[in-house]
């Protein structure tokens, strides 16, 4: 009975840890760390009122420690960071609802980053999550009055710098559909013709594995780039682009020649656009989703065989 419950309890506080840390692997410590508590509270013949609330409050606690020690982190981290990549294809994926999509975007993730820990947490428990702010002021340690006003000014943060990346699932899947097609023939001018006047490209290489120093804008400029590393990749012996949604939204993992994961992307789309691609090449960003290519021996053959063809 108690295994049951536990396991009745993880997808949601996955989901809360998630989306407060954008990290697959912390987040997870996090969940199991506050089950392995509720399981001990159990275990010792005490009674938990409400096993989602306590689970809750735990995993919002430690994920609010862990930004703190993550910010300081990331005042060193090498280029640009993404969050680690979910794929979200399951139907049955709590995470699949309607409500929860939008908050799962790697554009609405980088948009926490700007928030405090306890402004970031208040406004998911409320506003994505449907707690009250009666039920979140334990759970931060805060007055009523003072979660209101974090979820206020969070929600007025956001409200200002929130793109919106909205498509018909159909539509969507298949202008996606023709961007990866278009990025794994080397096709400029069909890439050109998907992406948005101001499209932006963006890597995260973490220092682990070569990326782009900083964001990339223009049309132009983007579908150069990525016809770029559609030639280097054919050098290096091909890629395979498999389909896939990444935080709900359209995406792909992009394969080496062995099966191996050399990049995760996923697809900003708007007005039958692409707006933005992210692009996650850190290895222990994607190495949850499966075994890792060295991105720079591939590289380093790719360029050995351009030598040899000249």
């Amino acid at each position: 009975m108690t295994t049951d419950l536990l396991e009745s309890l993880r997808p949601k506080a996955f989901a809360v840890a998630y989306r407060m840390l954008g990290s697959v692997g912390a987040a997870e410590d996090i969940v199991q760390e506050a089950l392995l508590r509720v399981h001990q509270v159990l275990r010792a013949g005490e009674r938990i009122e409400s096993p989602q609330t306590y689970v809750a409050t735990v995993v919002t606690r430690l994920a609010i420690d862990e930004l703190r020690s993550a910010r300081v982190r990331r005042e060193t981290y090498v280029g640009e960071w993404l969050p680690e990549p979910l794929l979200t294809d399951s139907a049955d994926d709590p995470a699949e609802r309607a409500e929860l999509a939008d908050s799962l975007s790697f554009a609405f993730l980088i948009l926490l980053e700007s928030l405090s820990p306890e402004q970031r947490a208040v406004f998911l428990l409320h506003d994505v999550f449907g707690y009250a702010f009666a039920e979140v002021a334990p759970i931060v340690g805060k007055s009523e009055a003072t979660c209101r006003q974090l979820a206020a000014r969070a929600r007025r943060h956001l409200r200002e710098r929130t793109p919106r990346f909205t498509a018909r699932d159909d539509d969507a899947r298949q202008l996606a559909d023709r961007f990866f097609a278009a990025v794994e023939h080397g096709d400029l001018a069909g890439l050109e013709a998907l992406l948005a006047r101001d499209a932006s490209l963006h890597g995260d290489g973490g220092g682990k594995a070569p990326a782009l120093a900083r964001p990339l804008r223009g049309r132009a400029s983007v579908a150069h780039a990525l016809v770029t590393w559609a030639r280097n990749g054919a050098r290096f012996g091909g890629f395979t682009v498999r389909r896939v949604g990444v935080n709900a939204q359209p995406g792909a993992m992009i394969l080496d020649p062995d099966g191996r994961i050399i990049t995760v992307m996923a697809l900003d789309i708007r007005d039958g656009r692409v707006h933005a691609v992210r692009s996650v090449v850190n290895p222990e960003k994607i190495d949850h989703l499966g075994p890792v290519a060295d991105l720079y021996a591939l590289l380093q053959r790719a360029a050995r065989r351009a030598q040899r063809s000249e």
